[in-house]
């Protein structure tokens, strides 16, 4: 017995052992907030200050200097973030992955966005080079000297960035302009819509085709070609059956294997969703003083975008007085791990932010390949005879963990880069042995200025000057309100739009011939021209809805948002004669769904025989509209008009090719025409009421299956968790529950309280992934008594009680106060130029 007493003693010794050192490694992973440390390349001390709100506040003696410690500090306290989004930008994943996100890094291989980012680069004017490099220098001396060691992403994955980042080569000013483009790539196009549609008319008639992509109310489609005799007669697609593309996951032992599976699909789903605009929204509006109770402005913002722990922003003021020849700043908000600037937020005397326009800047052309010579493609020509032209050929060689390089050629046309050489789902639709499709795109244009924007509108002290600073801005097109202390407000669409001729029957919307030179853009809409907004009637505010009046001479797209959210902010506003802080926050937790309200009616009238039908509608009884987490009611419409959809739509373009489009968007106005007009044409010859009662029954057999038989438990906040997924280690799920931020939530994607969820997934159907990235509130009476929240924390490390402290603020709809005058400082550090030798 002794010696199994000395063994027990030996293991528990061993456990102890381990835990210590487990909460050591944790303890030395954290950044170092207090004291000093040397940073090399500053001319003289940086002060790192954190407050109360846990803001970072760099304070420095030149603007260069505050640009070296924000790349210091983003590296400090997100760096598992940055080598994360480099490699998705730089096309690397697979070098530490495997093959499974192969795919994700041809698509960024082929889209060329390195390339691009550095053609930008050397268009910039010395200062913002100057400002990237010294950013990118303060990234680089953090991961080459710091002693704080990696993150545990970076060890579970053998990652270390020492070598690179001693020789500078870790993080470039190519890459702060990348991630602009990446940004713009999430927000700022509609190519994946315009493949739906393309998809779409294998299976249905151009008339079909408006009836399951609505043009906004009041609207007229904005194409008038015959799209489906059009593709038929050039012969597009295979003539095969659509079947669904699925990433592989390979069989995989261990965490770390399974991660590097796991991200594979997720990566593949994240790239098969980029170009699809619906869900990719944001909510502001500004109130000017003659409707509030201070007699000042009050602006308010939040932006919906997928939802990440860490979350893509991190709060920060740098201030800078001029020096040598370069202007200062004093700015305070939101700012992006890879870049140096605050993108939204606040200086001394103006605060601004931002909702995603969604003007129509992506079009998809399908290039005709010469079939005596398939290194080329037809191009425009004066006799009417096919003329050709050779591809742009580009060898990409991708580093795959485990195994050979891949060699992966890129192509491009007049227009740009051949992006069915990089979607698989391309080559399932159409037949890429006679056509491709290439994609052109603003962003990828060579005088893309968002770098010189962002940094002008960190100087801005008044809504002239921003107007200004935007008219820089390119990519993408960002709805713009704005307020100062002189009490003006106002509202600005900046960015890059394309005009198309008159001649142009397409619009845009789909897949146009790319040798008909009447599909090529005409030009570029004048900044004087684009929408605007000067607040006479009191106040402005944008929620993706068409941003223009019917008369607006300029067509920038068909694919607005519906105005749900718009005319329940614009009817909440009306509401109050003086806005405060307070009936700001209460509008920003609005969870009433008027697309809810809309539809209802055919919920509760419908009838099934599952023997949960009664149950399920007497909680449906007094339900009006509001998506609150602790109510049933949310979840059994939700599921149900889920369900109606997939029969319904399903069913007419065919399930496979229904499953390729659907999640990335909902077709919510699809089924509400169809429901209003009782259309046999898509519900079946019995008519709509019986396929909404088909529906029923499938939802509530699918939620019975899930949540129970009592339907007084269900709850929609059960279904519909904001999930904060971290990357890769959300797709595992012995660590998800440790990384990923997961908070039950109301709301849907058509409430003010945004909760979108992507129904392809189908783990967790109805989870918010997609909403409020951060909440903001501006007080022009007093900016330091402005607020912000987002939905993890500052820190990107999970052994850090600052890596998840703000979500249930964030769930109660409460804020931190965002000051630049805080009453004492929670940490300081020092950082120093080195001693001379």
């Amino acid at each position: 017995m002794r010696w199994i007493k000395r063994l027990f003693a030996l293991l528990s010794l061993l456990v102890v052992l381990a835990a210590a050192l487990a909460a050591f490694y944790a303890w030395r992973s954290l950044p170092k907030t207090e004291g000093s440390l040397n940073l090399g390349g500053l001319s003289a001390p940086v002060k790192v200050h954190r407050d109360a709100s846990d803001v970072t506040h760099i304070l420095a003696g030149k603007p260069h200097d505050a640009w070296i410690a924000m790349g210091y500090v983003h590296a400090q306290e997100r760096g598992w973030q940055l080598e994360f989004n480099r490699r998705i930008m730089r096309g690397t994943l697979s070098e530490v992955l495997g093959p499974t996100t192969l795919e994700t890094d041809k698509l960024m291989r082929t889209l060329g966005i390195r390339q691009a980012a550095r053609q930008q680069l050397e268009t910039l004017p010395a200062e913002a080079r100057e400002a990237l490099q010294a950013y990118s220098d303060g990234v680089n001396a953090f991961f080459a000297h710091s002693e704080q060691l990696p993150s545990p992403e970076f060890l579970l994955l053998g990652i270390s960035p020492r070598e690179e980042a001693a020789a500078g080569r870790y993080w470039d000013p190519v890459d702060c302009v990348a991630w602009s483009l990446m940004m713009a790539l999430d927000l700022g196009g509609n190519w994946g819509n315009e493949f739906a549609r393309f998809t779409a008319l294998e299976a249905i008639d151009t008339q079909a085709l408006w009836e399951l992509f609505p043009p906004y109310p009041g609207e007229q489609p904005a194409a008038t070609a015959d799209l489906a005799k059009l593709y038929r007669e050039l012969g597009v697609y295979r003539g095969k059956p659509v079947t669904t593309s699925k990433a592989e996951v390979p069989a995989a032992s261990g965490i770390v294997a399974s991660a590097r599976g796991q991200i594979g699909a997720d990566l593949q789903r994240w790239a098969d969703e980029l170009g699809n605009i619906e869900g990719k929204g944001s909510n502001n509006w500004v109130v000017n003083g003659s409707r509030t109770a201070s007699g000042m402005p009050l602006l308010r913002n939040d932006p919906h975008l997928g939802l990440s722990a860490p979350a893509i922003w991190y709060f920060a003021r740098l201030q800078a007085p001029d020096a040598d020849g370069i202007k200062g700043m004093d700015v305070m908000g939101a700012t992006l791990p890879g870049t140096p600037f605050v993108v939204l937020g606040r200086t001394q005397q103006v605060a601004w932010g931002f909702t995603n326009t969604g003007p129509d800047v992506q079009d998809l052309y399908l290039e005709q390949i010469n079939p005596a010579n398939p290194a080329q493609y037809r191009v425009p020509s004066p006799s009417g005879e096919p003329a050709w032209a050779n591809f742009g050929l580009r060898m990409e060689t991708i580093r795959v963990k485990g195994q050979p390089d891949v060699s992966h050629m890129v192509r491009s046309t007049r227009h740009g880069p051949v992006l069915s050489d990089a979607q698989a789902r391309h080559g399932e639709v159409m037949d890429t042995s006679r056509f491709v499709l290439a994609l052109r795109w603003t962003a990828l244009d060579a005088d893309n200025r968002n770098v010189v924007a962002t940094l002008e509108s960190n100087r801005a002290q008044s809504v002239d000057e921003l107007q200004k600073a935007f008219r820089d801005f390119h990519s993408p097109m960002q709805s713009v309100v704005m307020a100062d202390r002189t009490g003006r407000i106002a509202y600005k669409a900046a960015g890059r739009v394309p005009l198309r001729a008159p001649e142009n029957d397409i619009r845009g919307v789909a897949p146009a011939p790319g040798w008909d030179l009447r599909y090529d853009w005409a030009g570029w809409l004048p900044y004087e021209e684009t929408p605007q907004d000067d607040g006479a009637r009191g106040w402005i505010a944008t929620a993706n809805q068409r941003i223009h009046a019917a008369d607006y001479p300029h067509f920038l797209t068909q694919d607005w948002a519906a105005p749900y959210r718009q005319e329940r902010i614009e009817a909440m506003l009306a509401q109050t004669p003086k806005h405060t802080l307070d009936s700001f926050r209460a509008m920003h937790a609005d969870q009433q769904s008027a697309a809810t309200v809309r539809l209802l009616p055919f919920l509760q009238k419908a009838a099934s025989d599952h023997p949960l039908a009664a149950a399920a509608q007497a909680a449906l009884r007094d339900f009006k509209g509001e998506m609150r987490a602790d109510a049933a009611a949310p979840l059994i419409y939700s599921a149900w008009v889920d369900a109606f959809t997939r029969r319904v739509v399903g069913e007419r373009v065919g399930q496979a090719r229904f499953e390729g489009m659907y999640g990335k968007r909902l077709f919510r106005n699809a089924v509400e025409g169809i429901l209003e007009r009782d259309d046999a044409s898509w519900c079946g010859a019995a008519g709509c009421a019986a396929a909404s009662g088909l529906a029923l029954t499938d939802a509530l057999n699918k939620l019975q299956a899930v949540h129970g038989s009592d339907v007084a438990a269900w709850r929609w906040g059960d279904a519909h968790p904001a999930i904060s997924a971290h990357r890769p280690f959300g797709n595992v799920k012995p660590l998800a529950a440790l990384f990923d931020v997961r908070t039950p939530t109301g709301g849907d994607p058509f409430t003010v309280n945004v909760g979108q969820y992507h129904l392809d997934k189908a783990d967790a159907p109805y989870a918010n992934r997609h909403a409020a990235s951060l909440r903001a509130v501006y007080d022009l009476a007093d900016l330091d008594n402005s607020r912000f929240i987002y939905q993890t924390g500052q820190s990107g490390n999970v052994f850090s009680g600052r890596y998840r402290d703000m979500s249930d603020t964030w769930v109660a709809v409460q804020y931190r106060v965002l000051t630049m005058k805080p009453a004492q400082w929670r940490s300081t550090l020092e950082l120093r130029p080195p001693a001379a030798p």
